[in-house]
């Protein structure tokens, strides 16, 4: 294999912007859909907006037919393009492209044949509707080639760190999800007509994507080709990241299951109204995540020095910005319920919320999966989410038993500790990483930070205060953190990289 051109630096000045572009690409489109979800509803009536939104469901779901080799033609790229070797590149993406679309098909065929069972059977649907909803999912059927090409070709722009180009795509496409139906709804668009839009605006993506793979690699169109050589290695990798995504949700989803059948339905509101708001707080490991899995990819077997800097000082920034954040939610918590939702599920939600919350806390330690999957390991990760689901299962029966709700927030909880310590254990003994790797830096100096912070807010709360007191003196120990944070826990290198500049 030759080396041909010259692949991108990747540097902290490249991931800390391209950081900055995934937040911008997932919150817009969250914002807008806080604004038009009422109008949707509203235009639509409550059981057509729930087939729209099913519809969503059906696209993500069967996207895990691409059986993680969108995941796996990443981290492949972006190895190849950490090396320079990019001969073979073409005919890796090519050989994914075709079998992805193959994957596809046969996903449609499946939604196809399910479709009359689903809609007549499966779904409450109103017998005036079964014929419009029908009409939707063969749609849907016909789309998915293209849903599941398209997660490829992003994954292929993800392997060069052109995230400015995937947000150019990203934010219109997420914000179109949310308007093209209320446009649809304007000119009388029954439901068919709307999903129509939505597919037409996925196959405006998918276009845009094949176009800007040819700027991550220029002999893109010029290398069609199909190599068996690359299945094995594809559908390896891929097996492996799929075990996880069918595990992961079912371990996400597991707690309401056993609240609505140990103790009420109703109580799943309860539960779920704070989960959702805290679960929102994974935008930002998210958006670094996204940036460090292709860099890792490349790096991993080249630059430990690197990888380890970027390893430790990313899960550093990520408690120095989330940390605070969470901590002044926990100390609110209540307040926020109450203002949002209600002093009903303020006084049955709070203690749940902060629950919740101090878990978030732990979710930064998710940089040491990318890192595991950049490193060509996705076997552990999956590994371990069964182990934790042979634990978290008996646990989370035991808890909601005994505790209701807050049973199932504690659960959930220990099991993100379970899956820090698991990874970080993994990590020391694949990849060698030490303690001294984190004190270098400077990560131990961040949890300290970060834990008198946490000491200054439980005092707070502690004594009784009036609310404006208590954000008074929580808003001037968040100023005295970020000083403190500023000064004595972030270095030069910090510094510079935080402020766009190259990391050294």
């Amino acid at each position: 294999m030759t080396k041909q051109g010259k692949t991108r630096p990747i540097s902290g000045r490249i991931l800390a912007r391209n950081t900055v572009y995934n937040l911008f690409g997932q919150g817009l489109p969250l914002l807008v859909a806080f604004f038009t979800i009422p109008l949707l509803i509203r235009g639509l009536g409550v059981e057509r907006f729930g087939v729209l939104t099913l519809t969503w469901m059906v696209i993500g779901y069967f996207t895990l037919f691409d059986l993680g080799l969108s995941r796996a033609t990443t981290k492949f790229v972006a190895e190849a393009l950490g090396k320079g070797d990019t001969d073979e590149i073409p005919t890796l993406v090519w050989t994914s492209f075709l079998l992805l679309l193959l994957l596809g098909i046969c996903a449609g065929v499946l939604l196809t044949a399910l479709t009359p069972v689903l809609v007549g059977r499966v779904l409450e649907i109103q017998p005036a509707m079964i014929d419009e909803v029908k009409g939707v999912f063969y749609i849907l059927a016909l789309a998915l080639p293209v849903v599941i090409v398209s997660t490829m070709l992003r994954g292929v722009i993800e392997a060069g760190q052109r995230f400015d180009l995937i947000n150019m795509v990203q934010i219109p496409a997420g914000v179109l999800t949310f308007l093209l139906p209320l446009v649809g709804v304007h000119l009388g668009f029954d439901l068919k007509g709307i999903v129509l839009l939505l597919v037409a605006a996925k196959i405006g993506t998918s276009s845009v994507y094949l176009h800007f793979c040819r700027k991550v690699v220029p002999t893109f169109w010029s290398g069609f080709s199909f190599s068996p050589a690359f299945l094995r290695p594809l559908f390896t990798f891929g097996g492996w990241m799929t075990l996880s995504n069918i595990v992961g949700p079912f371990l996400q989803y597991l707690d309401r299951f056993m609240i609505g059948t140990l103790v009420s339905v109703s109580a799943v509101s309860y539960y779920s109204a704070p989960f959702e708001v805290a679960i929102r707080l994974m935008i930002f490991p998210t958006s670094m995540i996204m940036v460090l899995f292709p860099a890792f990819s490349a790096l991993a077997m080249t630059s430990r020095e690197t990888v380890v800097r970027m390893y430790a000082r990313s899960m550093k920034y990520l408690f120095l910005l989330m940390g605070p954040l969470v901590l002044v939610m926990i100390l609110f918590a209540h307040e926020i319920l109450r203002f949002w939702l209600g002093a009903d599920f303020a006084d049955k939600s709070s203690l749940v919320f902060q629950i919740l919350l101090a878990g978030m806390i732990l979710t930064p330690f998710q940089v040491s999966v990318s890192l595991l999957h950049g490193l060509g390991r996705p076997d552990i990760t999956a590994k371990f989410y069964l182990l934790e689901l042979l634990l978290y299962a008996p646990l989370i029966w035991f808890l909601v038993s005994r505790m209701g709700i807050a049973g199932a927030a504690l659960s959930w909880t220990l099991r993100a500790a379970l899956d820090t310590v698991l990874v970080i254990f993994a990590l020391a003994r694949n990849y060698d990483i030490s303690f001294r790797d984190f004190r270098e830096n400077g990560f131990f100096s961040g949890i300290l930070a970060l834990g008198a912070l946490a000491c200054a807010f439980w005092a707070i709360s502690f004594f009784t205060l009036s609310d404006t007191l208590q954000a008074v003196f929580a808003a001037a120990c968040l100023f005295i953190f970020c000083l403190v944070s500023w000064r004595y826990v972030l270095d030069s290198g910090d510094r510079e990289t935080l402020s766009m500049g190259r990391l050294r």
